[in-house]
């Protein structure tokens, strides 16, 4: 592992693969990839939020504690292209825009106002690893949700109230860091994640 100079930390981005976990230590029986097993992260690295397993796209990375609190602030945006089942409608991308119900920890949560906009054809994106579904069984639809919390598998939750269920959920920014042109599993050192705050 790379030693830490005391004076500074090291940031990384990271494209998080389908089906990895977002943690470098496995929990008790499962048998899933974990971030270390993609790049040789220096020692105390820790991720900044948490992608689900069947969640993929942009993760920061960073030694600094501090700097994982401010980044999970919720005056910094997080964006998330979405494929969902479906053709979206511009009544549901309403309703998500204004806030849905959903349900947290058991209890029923009104999300906060957000920024949703339907994407025509498919995004840049690389083609993920599992197949999504045939397209025999009906057709599919895109559309880019910025918000500014981070309840659990909440943008799922909110395409779903909205009448039109995720099929796959890539994180394309966070701030003004954005994925860019990463590929699955790949990482790039930062030389700082300031860049995530600049207006």
């Amino acid at each position: 592992m790379t030693e830490i100079n005391q004076e500074n930390h090291y940031h990384f981005k990271m494209f998080k693969p389908y089906g990895c976990v977002s943690q470098f230590r496995p929990k008790p029986r499962k048998n899933k990839n974990l971030l270390g097993d993609f790049f040789d992260f220096p020692e105390d690295t820790m991720a900044i939020g948490r992608l689900d397993l069947d969640s993929e796209g942009l993760l920061l990375l960073t030694t600094d504690g501090m700097m994982s609190y401010k980044v999970r602030d919720k005056s910094v945006e997080k964006e998330y292209y979405v494929q969902v089942d479906g053709i979206i409608t511009d009544e549901a991308i309403s309703k998500m825009q204004k806030g849905v119900e959903i349900t947290v920890k058991g209890n029923t949560y009104m999300t906060h106002p957000c920024k949703v906009r339907k994407i025509e054809g498919e995004p840049p994106l690389p083609t993920r690893g599992r197949n999504i579904r045939k397209e025999k069984h009906g057709p599919t639809s895109w559309a880019s949700v910025t918000i500014s919390e981070g309840k659990n598998r909440q943008v799922r939750k909110m395409t779903a109230a909205s009448g039109f269920p995720t099929l796959r959920l890539v994180r394309v920014r966070i701030g003004n860091i954005h994925i860019d042109n990463l590929l699955p599993s790949e990482v790039i050192a930062l030389d700082s994640l300031n860049q995530a705050f600049t207006n």
